[in-house]
């Protein structure tokens, strides 16, 4: 048991998140199912299903996706009752009208407004439970509204009050989980312009960074739904998100230059001030990722800063020597493809330097880096 235990926190602590869902999850069935059944619901099933619906991995996600619920809820049963309650369908024939009539306005509404699609399931449900059961159509919409009511409210108290998880903070760590694979990224793409790097390398480097961006953009919106409706304090979330996308994309200009190495001779003059600047550059990365979780201070930026302005100086020595003149066409172009991204790698990491500040906490206090090595 002793070698189990030892490995837990290492194996399950990274899950935190997911636990705190399920137990979140849990929690808001059993609330929603006890609640319903004290108020004598008719159908306990839907307000179940309801507070599993709403109880989302953040708090902002459970608001926002509790009110369109209720919307949808809300809209639905009143045009699903309207069209029961007012159209006759004594036939199946006649049903089958009905049915086409209560779900085709619908169903072209939760085209427009995907987050509003459940008035379409509630329409069907007000309309059709009365033909399996001896309700009344206009009870059928009010049951249904209550069921939905009574599940979103147990699935916001859960949220708000069992290990509650802020979309804030999933985001500044999905921006550090990005950061860090920028740095290894950026590493192998550099240590490729003396060995090269195939395409199936370069895609491999790529597409993690690209998914990680494409789930910091997805919590991005629900942290910014938390601020706008003081759910959460702090900055705005999507300047950080922008600089993330800048340095992605001039990762890939950094790809495109490498697809190839260097010729030798700019290999032996270069090679020197690229490391330099490689191991500076990539540790700044990591260190901003950190300073991102623990919502520290930016490292500072003066060794990449410095290891730009000496690769940029021995760019400038490598030109008036005449070392680039017998470069061949796609040569050449990768060369100066690497000088341009350079140059906005160095105005990025200004960037990220701000956004990182953004979210410092007060009073927090600037720590060096370790020297490169």
């Amino acid at each position: 048991m002793k070698p189990f235990w030892s490995r837990y926190p290492a194996h399950w602590r990274p899950r935190r998140p997911q636990w705190g869902l399920a137990l979140r999850v849990t929690l808001g069935a059993l609330l929603a199912l006890a609640a319903a059944q004290a108020l004598h619901l008719r159908l306990p099933l839907w307000a179940v299903l309801t507070a599993i619906i709403v109880t989302q991995l953040s708090v902002g996600r459970s608001v926002r996706i509790a009110f369109d619920y209720l919307v949808g809820t809300i809209g639905g049963a009143i045009y699903g009752g309207a069209i029961t309650i007012l159209v006759p369908h004594h036939s199946e024939l006649a049903l089958l009208g009905v049915l086409a009539l209560a779900v085709a306005p619908l169903a072209l509404l939760a085209a427009v407004k995907p987050n509003l699609n459940v008035a379409t399931v509630t329409a069907i449900i007000v309309l059709l439970v009365p033909t399996m059961t001896p309700v009344a159509p206009l009870d059928s919409a009010i049951d249904r509204v209550l069921e939905v009511a009574v599940g979103s409210l147990s699935g916001l108290l859960v949220s708000f009050l069992v290990l509650p998880s802020r979309a804030q903070s999933q985001a500044l760590a999905a921006a550090a989980r990005a950061l860090d694979l920028m740095a290894v990224a950026l590493g192998e793409l550099l240590a490729g312009l003396t060995r090269g790097l195939d395409n199936d390398a370069l895609h491999r480097l790529q597409d993690g960074i690209g998914a990680s961006l494409v789930t910091l953009n997805e919590i991005g919106d629900e942290a910014e739904h938390e601020r706008a409706t003081g759910l959460s304090s702090g900055p705005d979330i999507a300047p950080l998100i922008r600089t993330l996308l800048r340095l992605r994309h001039d990762l890939v200009m950094v790809g495109r230059a490498v697809a190839a190495p260097l010729p030798r001779a700019l290999q032996d003059r270069l090679g020197p001030s690229l490391d330099a600047f490689r191991a500076a550059a990539t540790l700044h990365l990591a260190a901003s990722a950190s300073a991102l979780r623990d919502r520290g201070p930016p490292p500072p930026l003066r060794a990449v800063i410095a290891a730009l302005d000496a690769y940029a100086a021995e760019v400038g020595t490598v030109r008036h020597d005449g070392l680039t003149r017998d470069l061949s066409g796609e040569q050449a172009e990768r060369f100066f493809a690497l000088g341009f991204a350079m140059e906005q790698l160095s105005q990025n990491f200004r960037d990220l330097e701000m956004r990182v500040t953004e979210w410092a906490r007060p009073g927090a206090v600037v720590a060096d880096t370790p020297p490169v090595s």
